[in-house]
């Protein structure tokens, strides 16, 4: 099976899957069944899938991957590779470019406190782009941690925030996926705004040593319908992050700033001179 009747399979698999949009109009180009595919995969509720569509659905996602390219370490200049002088340069990196493209131990998702990822069809959130790529099963055992998770606290449990959650990266480059809710700005930024952040990269990095995790690619966290302010944010990531491996520096071969605008990449460069 091609690559486009993979996608034209999928399509028609996932409308049927809906319910609700089984009659929807297919578009005749490629671009716009794969807008369709992903909005289908976007607003789907956890929920098992017949074997055959999930996987054709994984050959689909990994080829989708390999066609954008995988980026490994070895692809990734260090800090000190680059002449940066900060302290234990040499185990870390900025990197710009799609964080799903990235073959490492983990990446970081800015999550909800729902933990079932991004709902809104084709959103550009991080949180939307991690799920649609490493595909329904994503979904799926979020929600089975979250069952775990509410048959202890409760039915109105929700992730608090700064607390990880650890699953497979699935279809993904990245071998882990590191789900994690950041705080909130509304309004003025707060200590405790701070501080929260700070905690999302330190216990992040926690969980990294203790599930043997050797790299990491951080998301910019909270920094974008969170309302974090981006220069603040990138300070804080950069001083919790050195600080912890200033006394953890044998627990982790890599820490990559992950950064996707221009903006977030010159914040990052200027701080990390």
């Amino acid at each position: 099976m091609t690559q486009e009747e993979r996608l034209a399979f999928l399509v028609e698999a996932f409308k049927r899957d809906s319910i609700k949009y089984a009659d929807y109009p297919t578009p005749a180009d490629t671009e716009g069944k794969r807008r369709l595919l992903r909005s289908l995969m976007n607003i789907r509720m956890p929920k098992p899938l017949p074997d055959e569509v999930v996987s054709i659905q994984d050959e689909y996602l990994k080829n989708s991957i390999r066609e954008n390219g995988i980026v490994s370490l070895a692809d990734i200049p260090t800090l000190a590779d680059r002449g940066s002088v900060i302290g234990n340069s040499d185990r870390l990196s900025l990197w710009q470019g799609d964080i799903t493209r990235l073959a490492v131990d983990a990446i970081v998702n800015a999550a909800n406190s729902q933990m079932l990822g991004c709902f809104v069809p084709m959103h550009t959130c991080i949180d939307n782009c991690i799920h649609t790529f490493a595909g329904v099963q994503l979904r799926a055992e979020c929600a089975r941690q979250m069952a775990e998770l509410r048959s202890v606290y409760g039915n109105d449990y929700e992730q608090p925030t700064a607390v990880p959650m650890l699953t497979e990266g699935f279809n993904l480059p990245a071998k882990k996926i590191i789900h994690i809710v950041g705080p909130i700005v509304s309004g003025r930024l707060t200590a405790k705004n701070e501080r929260e952040l700070a905690e999302c990269y330190k216990n992040t990095l926690d969980m990294c040593a203790e599930n043997g995790l050797r790299s990491v690619a951080f998301c910019c966290i909270s920094t974008g319908v969170f309302g974090f302010p981006k220069e603040r944010a990138a300070q804080i990531a950069v001083e919790t992050v050195t600080k912890w491996l200033k006394t953890h520096s044998y627990d982790i071969d890599r820490v990559i700033f992950n950064v996707f605008t221009e903006r977030d990449r010159e914040i990052y460069e200027r701080i990390l001179r």
